[in-house]
Parts: structure tokens; C-alpha cells; sequence
């Protein structure tokens, strides 16, 4: 991250400083697959304490990355709504919202997590790649239709 100070926030769905990250994600998934409900698809309530999270990214009181986590399982969370600003795309910012989701699932006790990404977004592949994701679809042949889905087990990671 060069020059960035950035602190990490955990907060509510509801909380003005998520707005961006909303509006940003609203923005890509419509530009990228046309209009969806992805945003509405689970409530707010599913992001929260005890059994999710949602986390943003403060920058010079600037919102620049965040995401999330649900309940996928008992023993898994499913990471949602990672987000980073355009403005500050290839910073480590992505890295950086996907390690604090692990930590903070860890600390609720998931012992691994499950993620869907579309294909229409190969930047998210990369960074779960390189976030040693294990892809559950081939890299070499991937599916142009559907989501693409990865998993990590967290319980051997520190």
C-alpha cells in the first residue's frame, strides 16, 4: 500500500461509512452482469455479530475497501461483498479486507471459509488465488456462466 494509512472498522450494514462500499458494489455488479438483486439477497442481520461480520477500510476518512462474512455453516463462514475503490486498486487493499474476514471468523470460531465470485469478475479470482483459495472449478477451463466457487480451511492458518 503505498502512502495509505489505512484502518480497519468493523461495523454495521447500516453504518454511513458502509454507504460507499454499497454504492460501489451496486455499481460493479451492475456494470458487470445488469441490473440483480445480489445486494438484497440476504438481510442486513446476517452480517452481524455473533455469527457474521462486516468490516470497511478508512482511509483519510475515505472508505476504500471492506467486506464481509455470514454463516455458511457451523464450522464455515462465507465471505461476501469484498470491495475495494477504484481509486485504490492494486494497493493490497483486497489482501488486506480477505485476511482481516479470516481473522475475524477465526476469532468466532469458523474453521473455514466458502466463496463464490462471478466470471465476469477475474480480478476476484486472482486475489482469491493469491489468497491461497483453493478454486472448486478448473482454472484452466473456467466456466464463463455460474458462480465460481473457492474454500480455504483456516484452522492450520496463524
Amino acid at each position: 500500500m503505498s502512502e495509505l494509512t489505512a484502518h480497519v472498522r468493523l461495523v454495521g450494514m447500516a453504518d454511513p461509512a458502509a454507504a460507499p462500499l454499497l454504492a460501489g458494489l451496486h455499481q460493479e455488479y451492475t456494470s458487470r452482469y445488469g441490473p440483480n438483486d445480489e445486494l438484497v439477497r440476504y438481510p442486513e442481520a446476517e452480517f452481524a455479530p455473533p455469527h457474521g461480520a462486516f468490516l470497511i477500510v478508512v482511509s483519510g476518512g475515505e472508505t476504500v475497501a471492506g467486506g464481509a462474512f455470514r454463516r455458511y455453516d457451523p464450522a464455515t463462514a462465507e465471505l461476501k461483498r469484498v470491495w475495494t475503490h477504484p481509486r485504490h486498486r492494486r494497493e493490497g487493499l483486497g489482501r488486506l479486507v480477505v485476511r482481516e474476514l479470516e481473522r475475524e471468523a477465526m476469532r468466532r470460531g469458523y474453521l473455514r471459509v466458502f466463496l463464490t465470485t462471478g466470471p465476469r469478475q477475474p480480478e476476484a479470482v486472482r486475489l482469491y488465488l493469491a489468497s491461497e483459495y483453493e478454486p472448486q472449478f478448473d482454472v484452466a477451463d473456467r466456466p464463463t456462466t455460474g458462480p465460481l466457487a473457492f474454500v480455504k480451511n483456516l484452522q492450520l492458518r496463524t
